[in-house]
This record gives C-alpha cells, structure tokens and sequence, in this order.
C-alpha cells in the first residue's frame, strides 16, 4: 500500500518545517498529534466532540476539583485530588458535600482560583439566567453531573454541593467539570466565542494557537502547580485527521508523530517501518443502544436477544486487527461488577433465528430498524466498516438495519436528546450506535440503567426501566461501603445483559502508533489520556 497524502489539509505539508526551525531555535520539544476528530474540541471550558475529547482540549487546559488518576499504565486509575484537595460526605446529611479548595493555584491569566471560581463555573453550566452561562458548554456536561440540586460557597476556599438525593457516586461525576476562569471572560468582553481563541484554565498546558479544523497548539504551563504532572513536551501540535489511512500516511511521511486509532490493515506497514503501537486493557465498550419504547422494535427481548447472538465478535476483532476484544455485556468478564447473567452472550445463528421466529420474523419477512451511527471520530473505532459487518450478520437472523450516518457531535446530540425526542423518533431512529466509557459505576451502569435519568435528567437514552435495578440503585447511592456496592453493582450488570439492553460487540483497546521520536507515552487504562506523560 503507497501512501497518499492528497486529502491532508494544506498546512501539513509546511509545517513539520516551520516547527523544526522554530524548535532548534529555541530548543523546543514539539509532539504533533494526529486526533480522529474532524475540527479541535471546543476550547472555552467544556469540551464537545464526545469522552475523548477530555483529553485534547480538557484535562490539558483545565482541571476538575476530582480528578482521575491518567498518568499509569500498569493498573486501572482511581479517582485522586484535582483543585480540591479533599472532600467529604456531611455526616448529617448525606447529600451535602463540603470541597476543600487548594490555594495558591492561578489561572493561565494570573487570577486567582477560589471559591467564587468553582461558584461562578457551576452557575456557567447549570444557571440558565447567570450572565456567564454558556449553553455550548452547559450542553456537553450537563448530562454528565446529573446529582447537582445546589451550590454555595462556604469560605474563600470551601464548597458545599447538594445532591438531589443521596448518591454515594457523585464524585465519579466531577472529573468531567472543569474549571475555567471568570477573569479572562471578563477580560474578553464577556465573549465566549472570543474566550475560546484565549482560554485560561489551571492545567499543564496553555492554548497558544487555534485555527479551527485545522490544528492547536499547547504550550507547556512552567507555572502548573501539580509539580508531579508537569508536561515533559514543551508543544503538542494537535491535527484534526477524521481518516484513518490519513492519518497513517501523515505519521508514515513524517507529518505527525503519534496518531489514534490506526487503521488496523495499515499495522504491518508501520511495525515494518520501525513505528511503535501500544494499546493497554481499555474500559470502553462499542455497543447498539436500543430504545425500548412504545413503538419500537426493539421493545421484544427476543429481538434484543437474537440481536446479541447474530454477531461473530472474534469476526470482528479480526476485522480490528485484533485491535479489540469480544463484548460479554457493558463490562469486562473481569470487572467486580460483571454479576452472573443468566443470558450468554455469543455468536448462535441458530438461536438466533429461532428467537426472531417466535417474535414473528425471518429472513423473508424481516424486522426493520434505523440506527444513528457516526461517519468516526475518537471512540468509534472503525465506525462504517464495523457497522457494515453488523448489518450484514443482523440480516442473517431477519432483522433488516438501514443507517443514519452523521458528523460525531451531531450523534452526540442525538444521544443527549433521548429516543423519544422528535430528532430520534421523528425519524424512526430507534438505536444509537455509541462508543461508551465504563470506568467507574456511575459511567458504566447507573446512568443508563436509572428509568430516572431519561433524557434531559440524564443518557438512560432509550427509556429503560427496571424497578428492581431501580431500587438497587437507590441502595448504592445510599451504601458508602465499596463491597455493598460491588454486590449492587453486579446485580444491575447482570440485569442489564439478561434484559439485554443493549447490543454488545467489542471493547476498545484504545491503539495509538507513534514515531520512534516519541521516546515516551504512558498509555493508561482508561479513556482518558494524560498527554503531560508524551516525552520526544
């Protein structure tokens, strides 16, 4: 396979030179990362473009008062002190968490972070009537911090949030709220359109550079105040290349350095040409979410069954590469959480075609169904030739899959918006095809098992209700003890696969190759990336 270049922008054929004499001369150390996403993550906050955007234009930028642990590779990341340096459940009232803050943390600007900060981000995103409120980012985090009732400031370093109910979980929620600074809004004229070419947060790198659809330039924050996650490159060079032999011919002709998600026929080439691959133990699963709403096909547990038993995963590892893993549920057969299911996940085509028999369908007389997918982008793995592979064994057992195929953000929109908004049911949409992380209990099961956070309170995007999974979340919310938890956990896993929720393929192993010019990555097992970690 030769490698073609035509369909990168036109600065890519410049700049590895600019940047190579701007680096000698000023000893600079530059990465230039080629991300599968079509334009730069929004910048002003919040990013948009889906999870793994976090770790573009997120986590690089700014800070969330939890973080998680991203910077290991050799075991799963846990949560850890972000800008508050502790927190704690009242032990009066279980739903009132008192955040420590940390002092002498400034913004990229100079201001200084505080209380009145952490207040006035979480009125930019949750009060619609504050000056600062910005509905762009309120859009992306929203969904993500559903447990919020309230908010105030208990001392010039001190936060107190009220949960709606009891949620032993809630921490889990605020590594995706981060925090940016009101002085710089301020400063631009209350714009955020203005704020998103000058940001300021409090993270490892400062935005230097934007031009949209094109490329962003971090520089290193010599003034970041986690000594022990300061960056060890001075510049990432981020380059939106949704194609993915794009982006492996501008890392083969040394247009990039490191690329996500290589096209998987592409591996023996690099390998051969001395470029390193590394993947790690990733919790992300590549599903259908079905809606089980009135009216829709998928409201027949055999269907969702025989759905589940249409698909050869070890098919589709192959088509990866074995750039993945076989799905059993939402998670890994490893996980505390996993449970017993009583369903067995597999490839059986007879099973399969007799579970569609009794619903009343075959390959003569086949169910129909729209699924929303994405055209790629960071989580989607291959998204049209894996999609094509499930339309072609689903019509092995009778159920005929046509596609709407649309730009990764505007699948987001349609996944924030729930099966029963117009945009989904209006068209007969009736399954989203979306890469989902499951790292922690709140992002892996709770949010979608929960009938309570239907579309707006939150992503359970296709109406599932279960009362029994129900009422265990009421106890682990209400449980503070971690073995209580698992076993509750598990429980809701298990119910999840054996109503079968979704339709489960395969997990993520999250690829990225890179050049021998990158010395060091610490892949971790998670979706977040920490690129503080990339070393040239």
């Amino acid at each position: 396979m030769k490698p073609n270049c035509k369909k990168l922008s036109h600065w890519l054929a410049v700049v590895p030179l600019s940047l190579a004499l701007h680096g000698v001369l000023h000893a600079e150390t530059v990465a230039r990362y080629g991300i599968s996403m079509a334009d730069i993550p929004l910048t002003t906050g919040q990013p948009d473009r889906g999870a793994g955007a976090y770790q573009f234009t997120g986590h690089t930028l700014y800070d969330p008062l939890v973080a998680w642990e991203a910077n290991v590779g050799n075991r799963p990341g846990k949560l850890v002190a972000g800008l508050a340096s502790e927190w704690k459940v009242d032990a009066k009232d279980n739903k009132k968490w008192v955040f420590t803050l940390r002092k002498g943390v400034k913004f990229h600007d100079g201001s200084e972070f505080n209380a009145d900060a952490v207040v006035w981000n979480l009125d930019k995103v949750l009060a619609d009537k504050s000056p600062q409120f910005d509905a762009k980012q309120s859009a992306q985090v929203r969904p993500r911090i559903p447990s919020i009732a309230s908010y105030r400031k208990v001392g010039d370093y001190s936060v107190e949030i009220t949960t709606k109910d009891i949620d032993a979980l809630f921490p889990y929620q605020l590594p995706w709220f981060l925090i940016s600074s009101p002085a710089q809004w301020e400063k631009l004229g209350k714009d955020w359109n203005k704020v998103a070419s000058q940001p300021s947060g409090t993270g490892p790198f400062k935005l230097d550079k934007l031009v949209p659809r094109e490329r962003a330039d971090l520089v290193k924050n010599t003034a970041y105040w986690d000594k022990s996650r300061m960056a060890k490159t001075d510049r990432i060079v981020l380059v939106p290349i949704p194609d993915a032999m794009t982006r492996a011919n501008a890392l083969l002709n040394g247009q990039v350095d490191i690329i996500e998600t290589p096209p998987p026929d592409v591996l023996p080439q690099l390998k051969g040409a001395g470029f390193k691959l590394v993947q790690n133990v990733t919790p992300h699963v590549w599903p259908y979410h079905f809606s089980t709403l009135p009216g829709s096909p998928w409201t027949d547990i055999r269907v969702r069954k025989a759905a589940n038993l249409a698909i050869d995963r070890n098919a589709v590892v192959s088509l990866m590469s074995g750039l993945a893993t076989p799905a059993k549920g939402q998670l890994d057969q490893t996980s505390p959480w996993f449970g017993k299911p009583s369903f067995k996940i597999g490839y059986d085509l007879p099973a399969a075609r007799a579970l569609m028999a009794q619903a009343g369908y075959s390959q003569a007389k086949p169910l129909k169904a729209k699924v929303i997918i994405a055209q790629g982008g960071t989580g989607q793995m291959l998204s049209l030739p894996m999609n094509e592979f499930i339309q072609q064994s689903l019509a092995e057992v009778g159920i005929q899959v046509t596609f709407e195929v649309v730009e990764l953000e505007n699948l987001y929109l349609h996944w924030r918006s729930g099966a029963k908004a117009d945009m989904n049911a209006g068209k007969g949409i009736t399954a989203i095809n979306l890469g989902y992380v499951t790292a922690d209990p709140f992002y892996a099961l709770t949010r979608f098992a929960d009938s309570r956070y239907v579309a707006p309170n939150g992503v359970n995007w296709g109406g599932y209700n279960n009362p029994k999974v129900d009422a265990a979340i009421d106890k682990i919310k209400t449980t503070f003890d971690t073995k209580t938890q698992d076993g509750l956990l598990a429980f809701v896993h298990q119910s999840m696969v054996d109503d079968a929720l979704m339709l489960w393929v395969v997990h993520d192993v999250n690829p990225h190759a890179m050049s021998p010019k990158v010395k060091e990555f610490v892949q971790a097992q998670h979706w977040f990336q920490d690129l503080t970690t990339i070393r040239m």
